[in-house]
């Protein structure tokens, strides 16, 4: 009876959680990836949040109405849905492979937009419904574009912060 009082009343932060806080896959580093929780580390999570709930919601709506229509390009948004999703959670879980997950998911945004938005100029039949990536993002005031440039900053930057920490 004792143990199960004690275990209830242990808070976050006693010995016997941060140690086993400290042995989580997930949790954060004793160094720099805490900088991807600073201020404008958690600007760019929310804004990622935003365009994966607009990119969810619109793919939600068109592929059922319109996907004989573009299939290629309600297919791409979906993808690019899925991409700000897990650009989302990675900045928001913010440890090592995390990084490195945020950095591969804004590389492949930022093709995606590149490459959408060129063939969507070149090959306007392929995207008779807009896709997020259209015109590189003009329905999203370009912002798609302008997004994973700003990713790929903030986190080259917490890389810095981080090796720099290290040392």
């Amino acid at each position: 009876m004792r143990d199960a009082h004690e275990s209830r009343t242990r808070g976050v932060g006693s010995p016997e959680t941060t140690a086993r806080e400290s042995r989580s896959p997930v949790a954060p580093s004793p160094h720099g990836y805490s900088a991807m929780r600073t201020g404008p580390g958690r600007l760019l999570a929310a804004v990622y949040g935003f365009f994966a709930l607009a990119a969810g919601m619109r793919s939600a709506v068109q592929i059922p109405r319109e996907f004989d229509t573009a299939p290629v390009a309600l297919t791409l948004s979906g993808v690019a849905a899925l991409v700000y999703v897990l650009a989302t959670v990675c900045l928001v879980v913010s440890n090592r492979v995390t990084h490195h997950v945020a950095v591969a998911s804004c590389v492949f945004e930022l093709l995606g937009v590149l490459v959408v938005g060129f063939l969507s100029l070149t090959h306007p039949e392929m995207f008779r419904v807009d896709s997020v990536w259209s015109l590189f993002g003009i329905g999203y005031g370009f912002v798609p574009l302008v997004l994973p440039v700003l990713g790929l900053w903030w986190l080259r930057h917490v890389s810095r912060v981080t090796a720099a920490e290290a040392h």
